[in-house]
């Protein structure tokens, strides 16, 4: 009885494990991920399609990838995605039109979709885009038309950007604001002196910026300048200067001097009547005098009105009024740093919060993508892109995709035996790491002399601003059995940003086949162990295109 009852529990209980099992399991298998492309070959600039197709429950929450670009490749539309209804189950199907400028064979990598936060990927595609033969002699050809504006769909988080604009517009208006304060405070310290000396002084050192003497204009400054010693005599030592010939004012020095009880060395006065004297010779007898004679006059200048401003009699209440006035002085000092404090602290904050706003509308991803940029470990570890360049075409592996940089002039008078000759690009000779390739295509079986080769890649690299190169020479083979003929070494080079020279190490390495050759360099900074690993793996990505006969 006992035993029977405990067979019927362990079937019980086995059935109910089994239920468990096909019903997880029939969850598990009914999210399915599939994609595909409605055409593997493309002319450049064609649109194709490429669609992801999602097997769900009615339930599960699916995201699908978005951006401009995937890979190499730019995203021309994302259409709205299509439901199709099978049984219980649904399929969600995503289609993205994609097209590429450049001819070569291009990679959609493994591309993220979540379903209920669980992350899956998709399958690689490889697409292959041919350049598109045009013969003008048949061909009518055309003016490039005006660009025509399109609308723009009108983004779903329209309230992100109304906030950049409302903080925009308040930090235009708080800026206005407190350069308008500067600028007023500024023009009050300009017109406002304590004392004749300070002002004497402060007209001095503004005519020196004036730099009449460098524009040739010597009357002007000799007048300007003795204008400023007369008016501060004239407001010190009450005596009529402006309106004084040069030998009234002497002798009206001499007597104030004597009255006030002033010590004024005779030597130092008569210093000052000759600058008078050579100021009426520039003024009147177009004089012209040279460089160290204009330095010297106006060193006297400045040192005559000190030794009158130390000989003044002093009175209590000019000594109070003295005192006070560097009082005011040091407050000046203290609220000017104080505003620029404040100043620097609105800009810095205001810009964090910029940046904030910015990352979240746009995420960090598409800041480093556009504006920062990625380090070396980062570009390292980020998914590479496969790529063919070129004819006859180099097939590799970048952390970014190269860039056409052919010179139209060399375009234009290529040898006679040469079809064509193609240049790719990614960096400058002073970045973390940069690469060049080149490729040649003959039109007949022409072999490339290597070492020949070598030396005008050498003279290349100089032309990028390379200097003090060291040179090695040695056969270079991959991973995958490549081989051809490489220089190596190190050079440096001006970094613009650091202003000084950077040190660097480079491999140019040569393939040559009949009928064409294929030519890279890999420049990356010495010391930099990750654009090391970057330039290693690149290497060992390559694959060659035979020529075509």
């Amino acid at each position: 009885m006992i035993r029977s009852f405990l067979q019927s529990k362990i079937v019980n209980l086995q059935s109910s494990i089994f239920l468990f099992l096909l019903f997880f399991a029939a969850n598990s298998f009914s999210q399915k991920i599939t994609t595909s492309i409605d055409s593997s070959q493309i002319k450049i600039g064609s649109q194709f399609n490429f669609t992801i197709k999602a097997s769900v429950n009615a339930k599960d929450k699916v995201v699908f990838p978005d951006g401009k670009y995937f890979g190499a490749l730019e995203i021309l539309e994302s259409y709205p995605v299509d439901t199709i209804k099978n049984n219980s189950q649904y399929e969600l199907i995503k289609k993205y039109g994609l097209t590429q400028f450049d001819s070569g064979r291009y990679t959609i990598p493994n591309l993220l979709v979540k379903i209920n936060q669980k992350a899956f990927r998709t399958d690689t595609l490889s697409v292959l885009v041919n350049n598109v033969k045009v013969d003008t002699t048949k061909q009518q050809m055309f003016d490039i038309k005006n660009i025509i504006a399109t609308e723009e769909k009108p983004s779903s988080e329209w309230w992100k950007w109304l906030i950049l604009l409302v903080l925009i517009i308040a930090s235009g208006f708080g800026s206005y604001f407190i350069v308008k304060k500067l600028q007023k405070s500024q023009i009050k310290e300009e017109e406002f002196f304590a004392s004749p000396i300070e002002k004497a002084i402060a007209y001095l050192q503004n005519l020196d910026k004036k730099q009449l003497i460098q524009k040739g204009e010597v009357k002007e400054y000799y007048s300007e300048m003795t204008d400023i010693a007369r008016t501060y005599i004239e407001e010190s030592v009450k005596v009529p200067a402006m309106e004084s010939t040069s030998s009234e004012l002497i002798a009206a020095m001499k007597k104030a001097i004597s009255e006030k009880k002033m010590f004024i060395n005779r030597e130092e006065l008569e210093k000052f009547k000759v600058v008078l004297e050579n100021a009426d010779l520039v003024k009147f007898a177009k004089s012209k005098p040279l460089q160290f004679e204009i330095e010297k006059d106006k060193g006297i200048i400045d040192k005559f009105i000190l030794i009158i401003d130390k000989a003044l009699p002093r009175t209590e209440d000019e000594a109070e009024v003295l005192f006070a006035e560097e009082v005011r002085k040091k407050e000046q000092k203290k609220q000017k740093f104080k505003r620029t404090a404040i100043s620097v602290g609105i800009a810095v904050v205001l810009f964090a919060i910029s940046v904030g706003i910015f990352m979240f509308t746009f995420g960090l991803e598409y800041l480093k993508e556009h504006h920062i940029g990625y380090s070396t470990e980062e570009l390292l570890e980020k998914e590479w892109i496969t790529s063919e360049y070129g004819e006859p075409a180099i097939v590799i592996q970048t952390p970014k995709v190269l860039k056409r940089n052919n010179d139209e002039k060399i375009q234009n008078n290529l040898p006679e035996n040469v079809k064509s000759t193609n240049r790719f690009m990614y960096g400058s000779i002073v970045d973390d790491f940069s690469i060049v390739l080149i490729t040649t295509a003959f039109k007949d079986t022409t072999k490339l002399d290597i070492e020949v080769a070598l030396e005008n890649d050498l003279k290349e690299l100089e032309r990028f601003g390379a200097k003090n190169i060291i040179v090695k020479t040695a056969d270079f083979e991959n991973v995958k059995g490549l081989s051809g003929k490489k220089s190596y070494g190190t050079f440096t080079a001006f970094n613009p940003t650091t202003e000084e020279d950077q040190k660097m190490s480079y491999e140019i390495v040569v393939f040559a086949q009949a009928g064409g050759a294929q030519e890279f360099f890999l420049i990356y900074k010495e010391d930099d162990e990750h654009a090391k690993q970057i330039m290693e793996k690149i290497q060992n990505s390559i694959e060659l295109r035979k020529a075509k006969q």
